[in-house]
């Protein structure tokens, strides 16, 4: 059972890294070298801990799920900084660096369906099933339309520039109100079934 559970914490860290990683090669490319320069364009685990993302809250979840609470093992990486005024175009690659961090995810998840389905008796195909759920819980997750996930920079993308701005100004207060709807039962009501939609149409059978 703890076996498993690190396991599993190892490939949702795995999947949050590879996330950030991708937004900052993003950025990278399209010409703000920021997170290169803070030297967070690394697959370094390290570099990207947040203290409270990617120890606290999953060690929480960690205990409650050993408990018999039947917990969903989550949590977050130290954002790559980016800035945006330095991208070549600063309205329209902000929407390809936000979108960057869930379509990595939703890779990874596809591939790990294939090798799924191409190995359909794998001796570690619960991990492939694994892997493929938290990848998708991540991308969908992010893409909720509340400032600072990506999703919000995806609206800000469509939005008339005004808009945008007076959009922008929830940000400083996004974190609280994603953890308001996550109380209030956003995460039960419509994440999560779409993760578990998505999940079983790439072969997730056992979770």
């Amino acid at each position: 059972m703890i076996e498993e559970i690190l396991k599993s914490l190892v490939i949702i860290f795995s999947a949050i890294v590879l996330h950030e990683y991708a937004h900052g090669w993003t950025a990278d490319k399209l010409g703000d070298p920021t997170a290169r320069m803070a030297g967070r364009l690394t697959l370094n685990p390290i570099k990207h801990i947040d203290p409270i993302g990617s120890i606290l809250i999953p060690g929480i979840l960690l205990t409650l799920s050993m408990l018999g609470h039947g917990s969903v093992l989550f949590g977050w990486a130290k954002p790559v900084p980016v800035n945006f005024a330095r991208l070549q175009n600063p309205r329209r690659d902000m929407v390809l660096v936000s979108m960057a961090g869930p379509a990595i995810n939703v890779a990874i998840a596809l591939v790990c369906s294939g090798l799924l389905r191409l190995n359909p008796g794998l001796e570690h195909g619960y991990y492939l099933e694994v892997a493929i759920f938290v990848n998708l819980l991540l991308a969908i997750f992010n893409m909720i339309p509340i400032p600072p996930l990506d999703g919000s920079r995806l609206v800000m993308g469509f939005l008339p520039r005004r808009l945008a701005v007076l959009y922008g100004r929830l940000e400083p207060y996004g974190i609280l109100i994603v953890f308001i709807c996550l109380y209030f039962g956003l995460f039960s009501a419509v994440v999560l079934p779409l993760v578990k939609i998505a999940s079983t149409a790439l072969g997730v059978s056992h979770l």
